[in-house]
C-alpha cells in the first residue's frame, strides 16, 4: 500500500494518504491535529475512585512500579501503575523489547480483563493516546498543565498502553519485520511476557486502537486466535476508531468530494475550483464508483480495485491532495484530523511532527525529558519521538517496502476472522475527520463479508446516546446527549461521533467511554440511557430532563 510511507510522517495517531504522492506543495508539513481545552483551576478529584489493596504488586512486578506522586508536572497522585520494557520472546538471547505503561482499574473489585490501547502511524507511540485521549491524566495541546481525566479508561478496567512495534518510542531493538503478520507474532511474544510478569493467566483481553491500528489490531487479534491458547491470549473483543482497514484509493479518494461538498459552508472553496474538481472526479471514475457500490445492502461480490491515482504524471486523480492544498489556501491552519479548527496552531507536549509546527522558546518534548524517563523506568539514552523517523517494517533498514503489498484486513479475511471469532467487534468514526472519513470506512466495510453476508444492510441511523454527567473537571470535558448514530449486524457494531475528529477518545471522551462499556459487556448498546458504570447512581442534576427526552426518542 502506498499510504505506508507517509503514515510515518504524519501525527502518530494518524493514518495517511498514499506515500508515493509527490506533494510538490508540501501540504502535509503544515497541519497537526490538536484541540485546545480549558485547564481546571484546581486538581480534579474523582468521587468514584476507591483506594484498594493492590493485587499487582509482587516481587516480580516491583521493579516496574511507578510512583504515582512522582510524575513530572503532574500535581496529583495518578494512582497505581507499572511501566518498563519487556522482551518480545522468552528466549534468553532476546534483546528486542517493547515499552508499556499499565494501569490497574480504580474499581473496588478488579475485573479479570485487560484492555490494550494502540496508536498507529505506522511507527507512532501509544503514549500519544495516553497523554491526549484516554489516559489517567491528559495534557492537551495549547494548555499550560496536565489535568486528571474523569473519563480515563482505567476507571472502568485494567488498561495497557504499548509502544510497538520494535523501533517505536522507548522500545528497544532494530526493526526486522516486513509485514503485519510478523508484527502480530512480535506483539504476541511481548504479551506473553506481560501475562507472566503479573500472572494474569486466562484473563480476557480486548485490543483497541485507532488509525493505522486498523491494521495493527486485527492482525494482532488474528495472531492471538491462531495461537489457540487462552492461558495467554484469551481474546474477547476488539475496537478500532477512524481506522484504515482497506484499499486507500477506495477508502479516501472515492469519498472525498461528497465529504467536502457536505462541509462546504465550513470550508468555503470557490466555485471555479469545485467545478474543475467535480470533472476530475467523474473522469477518474470516483463518482460512478460511489454511486454503484456505496449502497446498503451492497452489490454482492468483491468490489473492483481502482487505478492507482499516482500511476500517471498528471495526478488529477489525487483528489485528496488536491482538496487538501485548496483548503489550506483558505484556512492555513486547517486540521485534517478535525476540520473545524483555525489558526493559530497550539503547541503540543508530544513535540513537533510536521515542519512549521509552532514550538515556544525552551519547549521540551514531554516523554523525552530525563525526569520523565526516570519516572517510567525508560532508557535514559533513548530519543523519544511521537512518531519514529525509521521504517518499522524496514527489516533493519529504511528502504524496505515489503508491507506495501497488504490489501488491508477488511479485504484479506483477517478482520472477518476476528469478527466471526469474537462476535464483539466495534468500529467507530469521527464525523469531523477528513483523513479517514466516516463514509470511507463504511465503503470498506461494505466490501467485506462476515458471518454469512456482505456489508451492512442499512446505513447507520439509530441515535447514539452519551450519558449526562457532573462536570468534575473544567480541563477535561465530555459532551452528552445524542452524540452520533450507530448500527449493529452479525457481531459488528459501527458508530459515529458527530463532533469527533480522527482521535475520537480525545475529542468525544464520553462517547469513547460508552463504547468501552459496550465492548466489555456492561451496557447493551449505544441506545442505552443508563449512567456510566463508574457514575454514582444518585446523580441527577440537569440530566433528568434530557435523559427523559432521550428515552422518549428511543421508545
Amino acid at each position: 500500500m502506498k499510504l505506508l510511507t507517509l503514515f510515518g510522517t504524519l501525527l502518530c495517531a494518524s493514518s495517511a494518504l498514499a506515500g508515493s504522492s509527490p506533494h510538490k506543495r508540501n501540504v502535509f508539513n503544515k497541519v497537526k491535529p490538536v484541540l485546545e481545552k480549558r485547564v481546571a483551576n484546581e486538581p480534579f478529584k474523582h468521587p468514584e475512585i476507591r483506594k484498594r489493596a493492590s493485587g499487582f504488586l509482587t516481587d516480580k512486578s516491583k521493579p516496574f512500579a511507578v510512583n504515582g506522586t512522582g510524575i513530572p508536572e503532574v500535581p496529583f497522585d495518578i494512582g497505581e501503575s507499572y511501566a518498563g520494557l519487556l522482551p518480545i520472546s522468552d528466549s534468553p538471547d532476546e534483546t528486542r523489547k517493547l515499552f508499556f505503561w499499565f494501569f490497574p482499574s480504580t474499581l473496588e473489585s478488579t475485573p479479570e480483563e485487560v484492555v490494550i490501547w494502540l496508536n498507529g502511524g505506522p511507527g507512532c507511540s501509544s503514549l500519544s493516546g495516553f497523554l491526549t485521549e484516554n489516559g489517567p491524566f491528559t495534557w492537551e495541546a495549547g494548555t499550560l498543565a496536565p489535568v486528571q481525566n474523569p473519563y480515563s479508561w482505567n476507571n472502568l478496567t485494567n488498561v495497557l498502553w504499548v509502544e510497538q512495534p520494535v523501533g517505536v518510542g522507548y522500545s528497544q531493538g532494530t526493526p526486522n519485520i516486513t509485514n503485519e503478520v510478523e508484527l502480530g507474532d512480535e506483539f504476541r511474544g511481548f504479551y506473553k511476557s506481560f501475562i507472566d510478569l503479573f500472572e494474569l493467566y486466562n484473563w480476557k483481553t480486548y485490543i483497541t486502537g485507532e488509525s493505522y491500528a486498523g491494521f495493527y489490531v486485527p492482525y494482532i487479534a488474528d495472531s492471538f486466535i491462531k495461537a489457540d491458547d487462552a492461558k495467554y491470549w484469551n481474546l474477547a473483543g476488539i475496537s478500532i476508531n477512524d481506522p484504515i482497514i482497506g484499499d486507500d484509493t477506495i477508502q479516501q479518494q472515492v469519498v472525498i468530494l461528497p465529504f467536502v461538498e457536505y462541509w462546504q459552508n465550513l470550508l468555503y472553496l470557490n466555485d471555479t475550483f469545485m467545478e474543475t474538481i467535480r470533472k476530475h472526479d467523474a473522469e477518474c471514475g470516483y463518482s460512478g464508483y460511489l454511486e454503484k457500490y456505496f449502497t446498503f445492502p451492497p452489490p454482492q461480490g468483491p468490489f473492483p480495485l481502482l487505478p492507482d491515482p499516482f500511476s500517471t504524471d498528471k495526478y488529477i486523480c489525487d483528489q485528496f491532495d488536491n482538496f487538501y492544498a485548496a483548503i489550506l489556501e483558505v484556512n492555513p491552519c486547517f486540521n485534517i484530523y478535525h476540520i473545524t479548527e483555525t489558526c493559530p496552531h497550539p503547541y503540543s507536549q508530544l513535540g513537533i511532527v510536521n515542519t512549521g509546527d509552532y514550538s515556544p522558546p525552551g519547549a521540551e518534548i514531554y516523554f523525552n525529558r530525563t525526569d520523565v524517563k526516570q519516572a517510567l523506568h525508560a532508557p535514559l539514552d533513548s530519543n523519544w519521538l511521537q512518531c519514529t523517523n525509521i521504517n518499522v517494517f524496514g527489516n533493519g533498514n529504511d528502504s524496505s517496502d515489503a508491507s506495501d503489498t497488504s490489501p488491508g484486513p477488511a479485504n484479506d479475511g483477517v478482520l472477518q476472522n476476528v469478527i466471526e471469532y469474537t462476535n464483539n467487534t466495534i468500529i467507530g468514526s469521527g464525523d469531523l475527520d477528513m483523513l479517514l472519513s466516516t463514509n470511507g470506512t463504511l465503503l470498506a466495510i461494505q466490501n467485506m463479508t462476515w458471518n454469512g453476508a456482505q456489508g451492512l444492510s442499512d446505513y447507520p441511523s439509530t441515535p447514539l446516546y452519551a450519558p449526562y454527567h457532573p462536570e468534575y473537571n473544567g480541563g477535561a470535558l465530555a459532551g452528552a446527549g445524542i452524540a452520533g448514530v450507530w448500527t449493529s449486524e452479525r457481531g459488528l457494531t459501527f458508530y459515529t461521533a458527530h463532533l469527533a475528529g480522527h482521535e475520537l477518545p480525545g475529542y468525544t471522551p464520553g462517547v469513547a467511554l460508552r463504547m468501552l462499556e459496550i465492548l466489555l459487556g456492561h451496557v447493551k448498546d449505544f441506545s442505552s440511557t443508563d449512567n456510566f458504570v463508574t457514575q454514582s447512581g444518585n446523580f441527577t442534576g440537569n440530566s433528568t430532563i434530557y435523559k427523559r427526552g432521550a428515552m422518549e426518542m428511543f421508545a
